[in-house]
């Protein structure tokens, strides 16, 4: 796979192709949107990976057309630090010293939260089952709690961007992925709300829609929340209109949706609320309606005295600081009765809820330049396009709710028989993050342990369960 992460070539004599790229049979694109284009390609021999199929994001160079995006390079520079099994993993990085241009390489996912519900919404018309839906959720939280216990916050969560595995030694394993907005918290060197709007409108948590300038890691909780009930009832929970014009806009109809779900929030239940820009100045439109009453119980089709419905409303608070963390929403009581989460969510104990889901198309008639040849697109197979593989790059399409294009992410972990990461600074730019905060190398509590306990002893049950609650499945 080349000297390290980083590589770059011309090309060679037997070639007009780059030589990094003549590593890899290319089969073609499988996804595109603002930030570029998503291929699906097979590494070649002698590499020991041959016939590994990978992910290759091709970023669009810097809207300042002075390189590579200043975003893309804080994206790799952070991923590289990060090691858990529910978040995305590099392979390799490449860049064209011709144009500057970058390609990241990754593992393929097969899976993501969107697909698996729209499937389920539109193709089979029923819900998930509940150990699928407890599973994802479990293993979505535990990738958060470890970014958050990292000082991470992702800044986008939503089902497009949490990936899973399909067939394989890891099948139906979550991965969080699409770090293109995440940033280190603990020390930041300006307010937050400096870099512009984050979250797409409808995951985005009440404070952000409110025009907090500061937040937490708890927009990714409120976020979490909302994917929780979309998992329940295939659809989004608080669907709002995105308003346009100015770059960050009054979200008058996403809070409206939001209050008629969970009623308005008061000064009681919430002290800080008076304190945020939009409660002042548009308290007029915000107010228009008034909505006393709490309907989460209605919307979502669950009983106020369920464990599933105490979780998701401890996940929607309003009060971002009485909100739920990830750390303590994995010892929850939800995850603690039947049916337990397992370690592959796609396989259920009972063989008549497995659902087939169905492989992502590939566009063979696009190059890598993204131009066109006459080869007709296909299918990529789940019986091998992802055989032992871990995800790591999101396959995107058009689809109908707001997203903006996913990234793909990355992790230091080094993939088997691959050289490991050499990435040049001074080729690369800046340092591991702004605040220069070093990044947690160990585990960041009993969960991890654990984590990382059962990966040595298939046995082990979801972290954090005493002896007699570990689950089968693992």
């Amino acid at each position: 796979m080349g000297d390290g992460i980083l590589s770059s070539g011309r090309g060679n004599s037997s070639s007009n192709r780059p030589e990094w790229l003549q590593q890899y049979d290319l089969i073609g694109k499988i996804g595109e949107g603002t930030y570029g284009l998503v291929f699906l390609a097979r590494i070649k021999p002698p590499s020991a990976n041959r016939g590994k199929f990978i992910a290759i994001k091709k970023f669009k160079q810097s809207k300042d057309g002075d390189g590579v995006s200043p975003t893309a390079i804080r994206e790799i520079m952070l991923l590289r630090e990060i090691s858990h099994e529910n978040v995305v993993k590099l392979v390799n990085v490449h860049i064209n010293p011709v144009d500057m241009s970058l390609y990241l390489a990754f593992d393929f996912a097969e899976h993501d939260l969107y697909e698996i519900i729209r499937h389920h919404r539109d193709k089979v018309n029923q819900s998930i089952n509940p150990y699928t839906v407890k599973s994802l959720l479990w293993q979505l939280l535990n990738g958060l709690n470890y970014l958050h216990s990292n000082w991470i916050i992702h800044r986008d969560l939503k089902p497009s961007n949490i990936l899973v595995m399909g067939e394989g030694e890891e099948q139906g394993v979550v991965k969080i992925a699409d770090f293109g907005l995440a940033r280190v918290y603990q020390a930041p060197l300006k307010p937050l709300s400096e870099n512009g709007v984050v979250v797409t409108i409808w995951y985005r948590a009440p404070e952000l829609l409110l025009g907090a300038k500061h937040y937490t890691s708890a927009v990714d909780m409120w976020a979490v929340g909302c994917i929780f009930a979309e998992l329940l009832t295939l659809k989004p929970l608080f669907q709002g209109q995105e308003a346009k014009g100015n770059p960050n806009p009054f979200q008058g109809d996403q809070l409206d949706k939001i209050f008629k779900v969970l009623g308005h929030p008061t000064q009681e239940k919430w002290p800080m609320l008076v304190n945020l820009p939009h409660w002042q100045s548009d308290l007029q439109h915000i107010q228009r309606r008034k909505y006393d009453d709490n309907a989460l119980g209605s919307v979502v089709r669950l009983s106020s005295k369920s464990p599933a419905y105490e979780l998701l409303s401890k996940m929607l608070e309003y009060d971002p600081q009485k909100r739920i963390t990830a750390a303590q929403a994995l010892e929850h009581e939800y995850f603690r009765i039947e049916p337990l989460p397992g370690r592959n969510a796609l396989v259920p104990s009972t063989p008549g809820d497995r659902v087939n889901y169905p492989t992502r198309p590939v566009d063979t008639s696009t190059d890598i330049e993204g131009t066109t040849s006459l080869q007709p697109s296909q299918s990529a197979s789940s019986g091998n396009a992802v055989a032992g593989n871990m995800a790591g790059a999101h396959i995107v399409t058009n689809r109908s709710m707001p997203r903006p294009m996913h990234m793909g992410g990355m992790q230091r972990m080094q993939a088997p028989g691959m050289t490991g990461y050499n990435v040049n600074p001074n080729a690369m730019g800046g340092g591991m993050n702004p605040a220069g905060i070093p990044m947690q190398r160990g585990v960041a509590n009993q969960a991890q342990q654990q984590q990382l306990s059962r990966r040595k002893d298939p046995g082990m049950g979801m972290a954090g369960y005493p002896p007699q609650q570990k689950s089968r499945r693992f």
